[in-house]
């Protein structure tokens, strides 16, 4: 509900904003001179890493314009311009390229920018428990495991899964 609410509010912006910004534009109607638009592409992928990337679109016609970016959630308006957001099923860039699994001193399943260090922490996910965690799975935590694919980190966390330990609450 809050979804197309919000969805609707953004669509009265958007009208509002090419009411304003190119009036000349009718329906379908290819134009003289294209309009200059900014737009930012979010894309916000599995380990939660989320891109921008900037673009300037020169629209001829709405129409070509919104088939362009059909696959793309419009989230906002701005002055110039639309933010369009993408949920990607991939892990990010950074993991593909220096992404590690590790484990912090305290026990905790964490994703490093390169080898395992204290101060490389890009995620961290859940304590192990690891009196129950085999020693050769202990090391490779140490090591660090590369990531490069989104099945290698699904395979990682569904590995570490059974060791999960729930954190004592003090009373």
């Amino acid at each position: 509900m809050f979804r197309s609410l919000r969805n609707g509010i953004l669509i009265w912006f958007l009208s509002l904003f090419v009411i304003v910004l190119i009036p000349q534009f009718e329906a379908n109607e290819m134009v003289k001179e294209p309009i200059q638009v900014e737009v930012i592409l979010q894309r916000a992928y599995l380990d939660g890493e989320i891109s921008e990337e900037k673009v300037i679109e020169k629209i001829w016609s709405m129409e070509h314009f919104w088939v362009k970016y059909e696959q793309w959630e419009l989230v906002d308006t701005f002055d110039k311009g639309l933010i369009f957001k993408k949920q990607m099923d991939d892990i990010s860039p950074l993991l593909k390229a220096n992404g590690y699994f590790g484990i912090t001193d305290d026990g905790t399943l964490t994703i490093f920018n390169g080898r395992p260090h204290q101060t490389n922490i890009i995620q961290s996910f859940f304590q192990l428990n690891i009196e129950k965690l085999e020693s050769r799975k202990h090391l490779e935590l140490k090591e660090g495991i590369p990531i490069k694919t989104k099945d290698r980190y699904v395979d990682v966390l569904e590995t570490f899964k059974p060791y999960y330990k729930p954190i004592k609450m003090k009373q």
